[in-house]
């Protein structure tokens, strides 16, 4: 292909882009399981490999069906199509088990497209589980996969998904399965997940999982923020200052609305409008002219303070 123009990418698979066009082109390839987790392969490509033993090492058959460019005809020879109508994720055949990551690809497709998962596919995801296949997951692929599904709409079905093979527990231990759809970007989901964990259990999940540091934060810091949270609606002026100052809210305002969106949906018992509308007055403050009238520098903070304080109290 590469005599043809066609130029060579990727590191593991043999894919070419198309000189003109840029399109993605892989050869009929196969591999062989030489190792344990995701990276345990040995890939080979060969003009005697044909289509069909290609088709058969993907992971389910909604991803086995492949179209004749010339034709048009679709080549579907695992039952693709039907599985597609019947609304199934079924494996394709048993190299499923060769790579664990295929466990949260399939937990993930059933939170997109809502669909059911083969009773077969199951039970070898779960002896895929008892046998420890999962224990060599990459982190970064697991969350990789992981985020994916929490930003699709049906959440709580790759939940549920991962809870009947055993590997929910594994992965994101003390994480109950949502009872409904959650909303609110990867990081407002996370943390949402997290609500009523504490701060050890938190850091050892991101931890395992090498989670980015602003899903890690807004997570621990809306379980510190929880109770201060739940207590907003009757506290006083000088407690929402308090929580403001801990959350870091006049300077970072944006996360804080991260942060206030997480409890909000986490308990229904917050009222957001009070908390937004002391903030604001809070910030309403300016630091100038307090500043020039302190007598000195060390009553600055002091009267910063008193003057959020009773601008907040005004707002109300």
């Amino acid at each position: 292909m590469q005599a043809k123009g066609f130029k060579p990418v990727g590191k593991d698979f043999p894919v070419f882009l198309h000189p003109e066009t840029h399109e993605e082109y892989a050869l009929a390839r196969t591999e062989r399981k030489s190792g344990r987790g995701y990276k345990g392969f040995k890939v080979y490509t060969s003009p005697s490999v044909t289509l069909e033993d290609d088709l058969r090492r993907r992971d389910l058959t909604i991803n086995a069906i492949a179209k004749d460019e010339e034709t048009g005809e679709l080549i579907d020879p695992y039952g693709g199509q039907r599985d597609l109508k019947r609304r199934l994720l079924r494996h394709v055949s048993d190299a499923f088990a060769e790579d664990p990551v295929r466990i949260l690809r399939v937990a993930r497709f059933a939170a997109r497209f809502n669909f059911k998962v083969a009773p077969e596919t199951m039970m070898l995801m779960k002896r895929m589980v008892s046998s420890g296949e999962t224990d060599f997951l990459v982190p970064e692929r697991a969350w990789q996969e992981l985020s994916k599904g929490l930003s699709e709409k049906h959440v709580e079905r790759m939940f549920q998904v991962l809870k009947e093979t055993g590997l929910r527990d594994k992965l994101l231990p003390h994480v109950k399965t949502p009872r409904k759809a959650l909303s609110g970007s990867v990081a407002v989901r996370f943390a949402r997940l997290a609500w009523r964990l504490t701060g050890p259990q938190i850091s050892v999940l991101c931890e395992h999982l090498r989670l980015p540091s602003e899903i890690r934060e807004l997570a621990l810091l809306a379980s510190r923020l929880r109770t201060s949270f739940i207590k907003a609606n009757n506290a006083k002026p000088k407690e929402l200052l308090k929580l403001f100052k801990r959350a870091d809210a006049l300077r970072r305002p944006e996360r804080f609305h991260q942060l206030l969106e997480v409890a909000r949906l986490s308990d229904p018992r917050i009222k957001s409008k009070r908390i937004i509308r002391a903030l604001n007055a809070a910030s309403s403050v300016k630091g100038g002219p307090i500043s020039k009238a302190a007598r000195s520098r060390a009553d600055i903070p002091k009267l910063i303070d008193e003057a959020r304080v009773r601008a907040i109290a005004d707002a109300e």
